[in-house]
């Protein structure tokens, strides 16, 4: 695919979500007083365009790759039985299967030094909105893709049935990060309100809450559910120093690997 191509592709998804999002953030501000144009947004910019024109063509090289690889004689058996079962229970396990790997990954992302330091890339975001949802770090987003969509493929999914959940999984994404509050009803106990996220990204010394994605459930399961209550005034971002310019920030994991102050959180 040529540069063209995913550059076009990225200018028009970015119309596409600020025509959607801006209205949702101007309609119902989780936090009113921040500005459209707020601090750090050319660093965010930068990282939206990294992920369409590198990031995205990365992942589904690797996925393609990992797929390859699945196709064994010791999988057979299982990928089988799985087609055998109805398409419902199909992506009733792999959305399961899925929601408890990311929660896992994640939570592990803020407790295993080495993940961390890929991970803090995202968290040192000090102001939530659409456009924030897209820092993340290649290393961490190529991990994070990896695990989303492991089960399915174990389970003999073809990338192109993925497409429309891995879509989807993506558009969440980028609504929990967006500066929303909007109450979903009994919509937030089956998908992640952005409240639950943007508690996830408060400054502290040490995240123990909302690390499920798509899902709230899992956070019930183990204990790390929390739906804070009033407006949203608390700080986000890193309690440590963190580099601000994009390119410092990519380099961040190598250049701050031995800084003692550079601890999970």
């Amino acid at each position: 695919m040529s540069l063209e191509v995913l550059g076009g592709g990225a200018a028009i998804s970015f119309g596409v979500l600020a025509c959607v999002f801006w209205p949702l953030e101007k309609a119902w501000a989780a936090r009113p007083g921040q500005p459209l144009l707020r601090p750090a947004f050319r660093t965010d910019l930068a990282y939206f365009v990294a992920q369409y024109l590198v990031l995205a063509p990365l992942a589904l090289l690797m996925l393609s790759h990992v797929q390859a690889l699945l196709h064994l004689d010791l999988l057979s058996g299982l990928q089988a039985a799985v087609a055998r079962q109805p398409w419902w229970l199909q992506a009733l396990e792999a959305v399961v299967l899925c929601d408890l790997l990311v929660y896992g990954f994640h939570r592990l992302s803020h407790q295993v030094d080495f993940l961390w330091r890929f991970h803090a890339v995202h968290h040192s975001a000090e102001h939530l909105d659409w456009l924030a949802a897209h820092r993340e770090h290649p290393v961490d987003g190529l991990l994070t893709q990896l695990v989303v969509n492991l089960p399915a493929m174990l389970m003999g999914f073809p990338l192109e049935t993925l497409a429309m959940l891995i879509a989807f999984r993506g558009l969440w994404a980028i609504f929990i990060h967006s500066n929303v509050r909007l109450p979903l009803g009994p919509l937030g106990f089956l998908f992640g309100a952005p409240e639950l996220h943007h508690w996830h990204h408060a400054r502290e010394r040490h995240t123990r809450h909302n690390f499920g994605n798509l899902a709230p459930w899992t956070d019930w399961l183990f204990g790390t559910y929390h739906r804070p209550t009033g407006p949203e005034q608390y700080p986000l971002g890193l309690v440590e120093p963190f580099p601000r310019r994009f390119w410092a920030q990519l380099l961040s994991p190598v250049t701050r690997a031995t800084d003692s102050r550079n601890t999970p959180r």
